[in-house]
């Protein structure tokens, strides 16, 4: 099951939490973005069709020849491109915290945070994607010493990607696609999102054709928030359609390298 990240993310750690268990019964092959992990930054725009097609290459590359994709935030959205450009390979889709398309409040927070970043205040930026990142209850659960240990790694973590990346969340637009996929789609809905909120996780089940929704108590971060309810529905869903889609067993990751297109 090729697997694709987050904006200003990446496999580990978006995915790290729960990769182990998801390979315990399924082939993962993990891409990192341009500019995230191993792969180099891109010295152009990303291209939406790119990077999908280089989804399905990993998996390809890996001796798979159909599986489900999973797609997290933005990766979401590549996985849904993917499954339309390639739908002899695609058998299955899971969409956690998705959006097709970035209405004016996720556009304006994604040039915010690729101004913070391109300025350099990191600690400016950890502040305010924190509090969108998390669960409304997350924060105040957090000592003073807590909060400012987590502030820090948040300042810590962005990969030199991150521009590109959220440039690619203000123009993407994958709203034509969703009616185009006729293979059964897992949306896993981040409840108390305040980053993609979840009226974009509603949109994008309403427009596939066969979608189950699943709802997670947790903000944008459920790899942080609630590994192992994430992991759960995530299995579930792959066993109960049976869409593993190739090898099952042991864990196998892959970087794709970008180049501009």
């Amino acid at each position: 099951m090729p697997i694709a990240h987050g904006a200003g993310g990446g496999i580990a750690a978006n995915y790290g939490p729960i990769l182990a268990g998801l390979a315990a019964t399924h082939t993962v092959v993990g891409v990192d973005l341009p500019g995230a992990g191993e792969t180099p930054r891109a010295d152009a725009p990303l291209e939406l069709d790119h990077l999908a097609d280089q989804l399905i290459a990993a998996g390809v590359a890996e001796g798979l020849a159909t599986f489900a994709v999973s797609g997290y935030s933005l990766g979401s959205a590549i996985a849904i491109r993917a499954a339309t450009r390639h739908p002899e390979r695609v058998t299955a889709l899971v969409l956690t915290a998705p959006f097709a398309h970035a209405d004016h409040r996720l556009r304006l927070a994604a040039r915010v945070w690729r101004g913070l970043y391109e300025s350099g205040d990191r600690a400016t930026l950890a502040a305010y994607l924190t509090p969108l990142a998390l669960g409304p209850a997350a924060p105040a659960a957090l000592s003073p010493e807590e909060l400012a240990a987590l502030l820090r790694m948040t300042s810590e973590t962005p990969p030199p990607g991150t521009p590109e990346h959220t440039e690619l969340v203000e123009r993407l637009d994958v709203r034509a696609d969703l009616t185009a996929i006729e293979v059964p789609a897992l949306v896993v809905s981040t409840t108390g999102d305040r980053l993609v909120e979840p009226n974009h996780h509603r949109d994008v089940a309403a427009g596939l054709r066969d979608a189950r929704v699943v709802e997670l108590d947790t903000g944008h971060l459920p790899f942080a928030e609630r590994p192992a309810e994430w992991q759960t529905a995530i299995v579930d869903f792959l066993d109960g359609i049976g869409a593993a889609g190739g090898i099952t067993g042991g864990r196998r990751e892959a970087s794709s390298r970008h180049t501009s297109g």
